[in-house]
């Protein structure tokens, strides 16, 4: 089973985040980038997978300016096979991005595709649904826990495997037949660190490079970002004497009971 595995580039998540001076969005000159957060759970995940003998191959994908590659190798320092880079220097809006992997998809036809729920930059929440739309893949979204069990045959004599996910009353499993979409959530998996030799042997494991124009998908944007904007400056608190006097100002100034 090939395990395919989309992944973005993003501000790192510890790193304060700046608005740009003409609030066109945010800084990212000089800023420290990494793999968004849910994309290394859905890499950590694929690798388990081919660990435990349910996968021969892991694919990492991204869609990108050239800087994406450093991203894509930290991904075969963790144990990724080999990786794909989209190069792209147009932004690209969740709807492109699906159509791109799924091109790729109808081209390679991989079992599986993995994706982080979302992104910590725009928090879309929307490349893995719609790939499954176009590819018309069964879909298994916010996964927390991904089996395999047996053969992982179905009675039908399809593929399949059974995915737990997370949903507002609590959980729920799906038995999905391949090949599938999945998106990946925080309590999935720990990521691993990528020791220094294999950080060493990914720069000798392949790059492939292309392009939209390659895969026959036109990069269309239907969004337009008019201002980013830092949020408003909290105010200090204030101390109060008693709990009579904090009831009066819940009550009568911040008019939050009644």
């Amino acid at each position: 089973m090939k395990v395919y595995v989309a992944i973005k580039r993003v501000i790192d998540p510890y790193v304060k985040v700046r608005v740009k001076n003409d609030g066109s969005g945010v800084e990212t000159a000089n800023v420290k980038m990494s793999m968004n957060p849910f994309c290394e759970i859905a890499v950590e995940e694929a690798i388990r997978l081919r660990e435990a003998g349910h996968a021969d191959e892991v694919v990492v994908i991204s869609a990108g300016d050239a800087t994406c590659q450093e991203q894509l190798r930290t991904a075969l320092a963790l144990g990724a096979d080999r990786a794909i880079h989209i190069e792209c220097d147009a932004v690209t809006e969740p709807l492109s991005v699906a159509k791109l992997l799924a091109a790729i998809a109808k081209r390679d036809q991989p079992e599986l595709l993995i994706l982080g729920k979302q992104s910590i930059d725009t928090d879309n929440n929307q490349v893995a649904q719609m790939l499954s739309a176009l590819l018309g893949y069964s879909q298994g979204t916010f996964a927390s826990d991904i089996d395999i069990a047996g053969d992982g045959v179905t009675g039908g004599g399809q593929r399949a495997l059974k995915v737990t996910r997370e949903v507002d009353g609590g959980l729920e499993t799906l038995q999905l037949t391949l090949p599938a979409v999945l998106s990946t959530d925080l309590r999935l998996n720990e990521p691993r660190y990528a020791s220094l030799p294999n950080i060493m042997k990914a720069k000798k494991k392949p790059l492939d490079i292309l392009t939209p124009d390659e895969l026959g998908v036109a990069i269309e944007n239907h969004q337009e970002i008019i201002e980013v904007m830092a949020p408003a400056q909290r105010s200090g608190g204030v101390k109060v004497s008693s709990v009579s006097e904090l009831v009066d100002k819940l009550k009568n100034t911040s008019k939050v009971i009644g």
